[in-house]
């Protein structure tokens, strides 16, 4: 059967590869199938991003990370982790989205947007950074508006409100300024994110005081047009010119996609799968979740560094399947 694996893993993100990784260590064959590009929501980073763990915590494959500095940038860790896909030869189809997995006879079938595969085992690993929070108002749709910003100097010398108080809007706002440009934060609560990035808190506090960036707290964007928005605050709505909208309101994962597929999830507003803890198996035999997207909509519980064991519980629990059914086959 030559699209048949006894793995298939849906995303490549560093988990995704790590799941790999122990895959091939262990003589599994298997395919990651990665709708984007390689470790795609690293690479939809900010270009000047810092992560906030240290090199050799985002380490997999005891392939060593060596950074500049104690804290690794975006453009490293995207180094880092071609270089491991190059070392470990790991078999990934890039720019091929899967649209259904359905259970055929004994394995499940894999349809994506140029294939279909059939695997005795699933693995999904696909994060959360696909699906942003919207904010839910009249001139979202506009071209100014974007949830996903890259590269400060495209906003020099304009007037650029950036929505959200997080380490992503933080960074936005303060480099965007540094570039130039005229910047606006729209906060929802009282202050700056308290997960916001140690180091950085005190810098976008300071430029707010002195008058250098602009905030307005307890405050929500109401409305979005050609050349201002109007921004609601607790005595009122106050509207201020405006090129770009930039909306660093977080990200969700696809549980849409594990409802199709017919994974449970709790019903709690976690919306958190139901795993086995042990081998983070779903309620389909022969469905695994790894990383990120075990957490549900508590985004902020699991990063790479403490999901990286997810790939060994996951591919010692496909081992011992095998070995199982080996067993019965030879007994019959």
């Amino acid at each position: 059967m030559q699209n048949h694996y006894q793995i298939i893993i849906i995303g490549g993100g560093p988990i995704g590869l790590a799941c790999a990784i122990e895959a091939q260590k262990s003589g599994l064959n298997y395919l990651i199938l990665e709708k984007g590009a390689l470790v795609n929501s690293i690479y939809n980073y900010p270009v000047n991003m810092t992560f906030f763990s240290t090199s050799e915590r985002l380490e997999i494959g005891k392939v060593p990370f060596v950074s500049n500095n104690a804290k690794p940038t975006r453009n490293e860790a995207l180094e880092y982790y071609r270089r491991v896909t190059q070392t470990f030869k790991i078999n990934i189809h890039l720019f091929e989205e899967v649209r259904t997995v359905n259970k055929a006879g004994d394995l499940f079938g894999v349809e994506t947007t140029k294939e279909f595969y059939t695997a005795d085992n699933i693995i999904i690993a696909t994060g959360f950074y696909d699906i942003p929070y919207k904010l839910g108002v009249a001139g979202e749709e506009l071209p100014k508006v974007t949830h996903y910003y890259k590269d400060p100097h495209f906003y020099a010398f304009q007037d650029v409100i950036v929505v959200g108080a997080m380490n992503s809007g933080v960074d936005a706002a303060l480099e965007t300024w540094r570039k130039g440009a005229r910047v606006t934060i729209v906060v929802r609560g009282g202050e700056i994110g308290l997960r916001v990035k140690y180091w950085v808190r005190p810098d976008i506090e300071n430029r707010i005081k002195e008058g250098s960036i602009q905030a307005f707290f307890n405050s929500t964007v109401k409305e979005i047009r050609e050349t201002e928005v109007d921004i609601e605050m607790p005595d009122g709505i106050v509207t201020i010119k405006n090129d770009w909208v930039i909306a660093a309101t977080g990200y969700q994962p696809n549980l849409h996609f594990l409802e199709q597929v017919g994974i449970e999830l709790s019903d709690d507003e976690v919306r958190c799968p139901v795993l086995n803890t042990e081998t983070n198996e779903t309620n389909i035999h022969g469905i695994y979740l790894a990383g990120v997207i075990c957490g549900g909509m508590n985004t902020h519980r699991l990063f790479i560094e403490n999901s990286r064991e997810h790939a060994v519980k996951i591919i010692n629990s496909i081992l011992q399947n095998v070995k199982k059914d080996a067993t019965e086959q030879v007994d019959e």
